[in-house]
């Protein structure tokens, strides 16, 4: 039956008036129900509270309706009971006096009141091609449509602050003070849903649970995220707005990689009618998150899930109607168990694509590699079951890429963790790692952090034009040295890290010799024994206070075993940073022997070396300050300098330590 009044009229697919009976009539009883869409469903098990948090459908029993019906009725009332399906269904009965005129032909010409579209039809359309997005994402935009979030801002924050003051209606009818666009109504009700309503960890819990009710989750403000997407809707609807609920499967809290669904759906989420197109959205997921570890929900806005792009949509939510992916190809539930699971974070970090591209990735040769490529440059850092060991990370302007060495046989969880524009790292992907092979030849230091190699990172930092822009140096002797441009006011400090041998905190600085030449850093780097070790570089500005800062490090290997290098001298502060040592280089010098030295020493009036007698170094026309001295009856040599002639102190600036005779 379809009937128009005007153009602004709604068109009815039914309308199922019912009369009541004489003899009922008679006995001066009609029928009463609820007008809330949910109730009858409900009542009559349309869309019942299961376990997961989810409704299923069942079907209807005429004995309970009709029971139902009779139970309360009150004479000369009309009530108008609207129920919709999750295929899109509306089913609208009037129950009223046979000389009454039935409610809903007074309302023809009210298309808002039935929330009906611009074209007057008041069943919501099911989704279309018109609706559908290419698969996969081409990387244009997160949003399903064309999106400035700062146009929000004041209606966010509006939106925010709106409290409940009576009922659902009121509550709709303040929110859309500050709306004015179907796309703004649907905002502040997202808004308002995202900041005051709380996920109901028990409630999602509890097999026997009943269905939510929009005023329980009003009084309450907690719900299951089936509560989630039944208020969205009806608060849509109530703002003219079409919106369905839609079921299905999810990768949420508790999702294993790799996992297969079957069974119950677990998840509700929302699409809505925005512009002539279905657009999705979850506020459950836009609210906040649940603590893996205590079970607690944590309000923690997400704008991911607004009118996310059906293309990243479907990496997580699996609709029980494909049509709702709006996708062209839709992707099946075997696609959907089996594709990379990019968390929300992952995109919201500036994340574009991740490879491998499945969750599961086994190792060749006992290495795996993961890559990420990222709009702009993006701090990384991963853990292999729980902890920052077995793997090399190296960052590069548009992502980074991972070399992961597992250190036995078998499963094993990787997460690779993105920093973006704010301060704390976020998960953004997950895998799993099977090894069926281990390389005991690429076993890496402990203490090796993360990032190796110089990066756009050390160049911020102010490290430049490193000599050496690989991550990894091989020396055959166990000797190397690493150069790169320091920037003006800027100070680098290394240390030395092995798994192995004599290297303490002490002495981890004592293997590398810093040397200055014209605003570029020089470490020369002697290995104390054959192994792997994590070069690491701190810097400071030296104007500002607090203490270094870690850059990088490189990886050096050495396969020589009969390296076994001393420490360089030990320097004090007034060894200044443009001062250079040629000779010796060793920090334990032999006994009974003369030691010739040879230093650039900058400012200073006078140089000597002291042990059991003193010894003046002089300075030649090159600018080196040089001379010898015997080591006999020595336990240590200093190296000393005067800095203002007209002074007596001398200052320590190297000390060397004498073998024993």
């Amino acid at each position: 039956m379809e009937l128009k009044k005007d153009s602004n009229a709604v068109s009815i697919d039914m309308l199922l008036i019912v009369h009541s009976e004489k003899r009922r009539a008679a006995q001066g009883t009609h029928s009463e129900l609820q007008a809330d869409p949910g109730a009858l469903s409900q009542r009559r098990g349309g869309l019942q509270g299961v376990g997961n948090g989810i409704r299923r459908w069942q079907k209807f029993e005429g004995n309970d309706v009709h029971g139902s019906l009779a139970e309360k009725q009150h004479p000369q009332q009309t009530q108008v009971i609207t129920s919709y399906d999750n295929q899109g269904t509306q089913l609208t009965v009037e129950v009223h006096p046979r000389d009454a005129m039935p409610q809903l032909l007074k309302k023809f010409s009210l298309a808002k009141c039935l929330q009906g579209d611009k074209n007057g039809n008041t069943r919501p359309r099911q989704p279309g091609a018109k609706d559908a997005h290419a698969y996969p994402w081409d990387r244009s935009s997160l949003k399903s449509m064309s999106l400035d979030l700062r146009q929000f801002e004041k209606l966010d924050t509006y939106a925010s602050q709106v409290t409940v003051k009576s009922g659902l209606d009121e509550l709709v009818s303040d929110l859309l003070q500050e709306a004015h666009t179907d796309l703004e109504r649907v905002r502040v009700i997202w808004i308002w849903i995202c900041h005051h309503i709380e996920y109901d960890v028990e409630a999602a819990q509890e097999k026997d649970r009943q269905a939510f009710k929009p005023t329980d989750i009003l009084r309450t403000q907690k719900t299951n995220c089936d509560g989630y997407a039944g208020l969205f809707e009806k608060m849509c609807r109530i703002a003219g707005v079409q919106c369905m609920t839609v079921p299905g499967y999810s990768k949420g809290f508790g999702y294993q990689t790799g996992q297969s669904f079957s069974g119950e759906f677990d998840h509700a989420w929302n699409a809505v009618y925005l512009e002539g197109r279905w657009h999705l959205v979850d506020s459950t997921w836009g609210s906040g998150l649940v603590d893996s570890t205590t079970s607690k929900f944590t309000f923690l806005y997400n704008e991911f899930y607004f009118l996310t792009h059906p293309a990243l949509f479907i990496e997580d939510h699996f609709p029980d109607n494909k049509n709702w992916q709006l996708l062209k190809p839709p992707q099946s539930l075997k696609q959907f168990e089996s594709n990379m699971y990019h968390k929300s974070e992952f995109y919201n970090k500036g994340m574009l694509s991740a490879h491998p591209e499945t969750s599961v990735i086994k190792t060749v040769n006992g290495k795996a590699t993961v890559a990420v490529e990222s709009r702009a440059p993006t701090l990384f850092m991963f853990m292999l079951n729980g902890k920052q060991e077995h793997g090399l990370l190296s960052l590069r302007k548009d992502g980074m890429k991972l070399d992961i060495y597992p250190p036995t046989v078998g499963t094993h969880k990787l997460q690779i963790f993105a920093k973006g524009n704010s301060d704390v790292y976020s998960s953004v992907l997950e895998y799993t790692v099977k090894c069926n092979y281990v390389d005991v030849g690429v076993r890496l230091p402990a203490e090796l952090h993360q990032p190796v190699g110089p990066s756009w990172f050390s160049e911020q930092m102010g490290i430049v034009k490193p000599s050496h822009p690989d991550p990894i140096i091989h020396t055959s002797d166990g000797r190397c040295s690493v150069s790169f441009g320091v920037e003006e006011g800027v100070s680098v400090l290394a240390s030395l890290h092995g798994d192995e041998g004599p290297i303490t905190e002490e002495t981890q600085r004592r293997y590398i010799f810093q040397l200055h030449r014209e605003k570029r850093a020089e470490l020369k780097v002697q290995l104390p024994q054959a192994g792997k070790f994590a070069l690491k570089i701190f810097v400071k500005k030296r104007l500002e206070p607090g203490n270094y800062v870690f850059v990088f490090n490189y990886l050096l290997c050495c396969p020589n075993t009969k390296v076994s290098w001393p420490m360089f001298p030990e320097s004090f502060g007034n060894w200044g940073q443009d001062n250079e040592l040629l000779e010796p280089l060793s920090g334990v010098l032999p006994a009974n022997r003369n030691v010739p030295f040879k230093l650039k020493l900058h400012g200073i009036a006078k140089a000597l070396v002291k042990g059991q007698d003193t010894w003046p170094l002089t300075l030649n026309g090159e600018g080196y300050w040089e001379g010898s001295c015997s080591t006999a009856g020595c336990r240590e040599i200093y190296v000393m300098v005067l800095e203002n002639a007209n002074h007596s102190f001398y200052s320590y600036i190297l000390k060397y330590k004498v073998n024993a005779q």
